[in-house]
């Protein structure tokens, strides 16, 4: 990776996560949005994490984050616990999700404080934390060129005023489609599409989980296929495995022309598929640059009009 690639900053959650599926469990592995962000991230740029985690952090997740690069400058350790979060998956292919145990510990009262080097940050994910933490971040970062932010139906329900005053200073707003229904009201999504750009931002993204996800601007639209998948053991940290691999591309580019966001979506697609295809962050740590490019020209190749092969 060349030393001219922008560092990306991320502010966000770092958990530990206990997921049970109905045949597997997963016990204090490495969560949170902004871990997952970071480790998909860390394949195309510098990453600089934001976030907190209390005394029982375990070293090996610290140096698993410091063995990618990631700057961890920002990670503020307090006394007290690591957020943990306890959920349960079911269904043929894993798509319901029942939350069984929240607690926030030391991120309950979390104000993100931007080390030095960090406010000139260009490129900058907000992930999925609360609205009002987004707006703290954004109003410290001094040079930002692109900024990110990522939501949850918990803040649609509880921070719907926070959230708009987000939008209105992002360029990029994701939300998955049950989100982008919610938070609009109208059915189809095109249409949530256009609510969400009238706030402001210069593009959305609409994540559809196995059924890709959509990029909308003021004049155009682009589908980015799901990358296909044989088995699912975990679909936790997804979608943040996507913005990792968008916010890289962008990152890596030093733009956010069309083309770039494209080819960032479909690196998202990329990441996405593989942090589903195992427990926590493990499957990400496994692949390498050749194996993300392969994925990439299989996804090139699904959507050629001459059927070429990609190189």
């Amino acid at each position: 990776m060349a030393d001219a690639v922008e560092p990306i900053l991320v502010v966000g959650s770092v958990a530990l996560d206990t997921v049970h599926t109905p045949s597997e469990t997963a016990s204090d592995v490495l969560g949170g949005g902004a871990s997952y962000f970071c480790l998909a991230g860390a394949m195309f740029a510098p990453i600089r994490l934001v976030a907190v985690v209390g005394e029982d952090f375990p070293p090996a997740h610290r140096a698993l984050l410091q063995s990618r690069g990631v700057d961890l400058t920002g990670l503020e350790v307090r006394n007290g616990k690591t957020f943990r979060w306890t959920a349960r998956y079911s269904g043929v292919r894993l798509e319901e999700r029942e939350t069984l145990d929240t607690q926030l510990n030391v991120f309950a009262d979390f104000h993100p404080v931007l080390p030095p080097a960090s406010r000139s940050s260009r490129v900058v994910f907000l992930s999925n934390i609360q609205p009002e933490l987004q707006l703290e971040v954004i109003d410290q970062v001094e040079q930002a060129s692109f900024v990110a932010c990522d939501t949850i139906k918990l803040w649609l329900d509880t921070a719907r005023s926070g959230l708009e005053q987000v939008f209105k200073r992002v360029d990029c707003v994701l939300v998955n489609d049950e989100e982008a229904v919610q938070f609009t009201g109208q059915r189809f999504l095109p249409a949530a599409a256009r609510a969400i750009l009238s706030y402001g931002p210069r593009m959305v993204i609409i994540k559809r989980g196995e059924n890709g996800s959509l990029l909308f601007t003021a004049d155009r639209v682009f589908l980015a296929p799901a990358h296909p998948l044989e088995t699912v053991r975990d679909p936790t940290g997804a979608g943040d495995a996507f913005a990792g691999g968008l916010l890289g591309a962008v990152a890596r580019a030093g733009h956010d022309g069309e083309d770039i966001l494209r080819r960032g979506m479909l690196y998202g697609s990329v990441l996405g598929s593989l942090a589903v295809e195992d427990f926590s962050v493990r499957r990400i740590m496994q692949a390498d640059r050749g194996e993300i490019e392969a994925r990439l020209s299989t996804l090139v190749d699904m959507i050629s009009l001459d059927g070429s092969r990609a190189t």
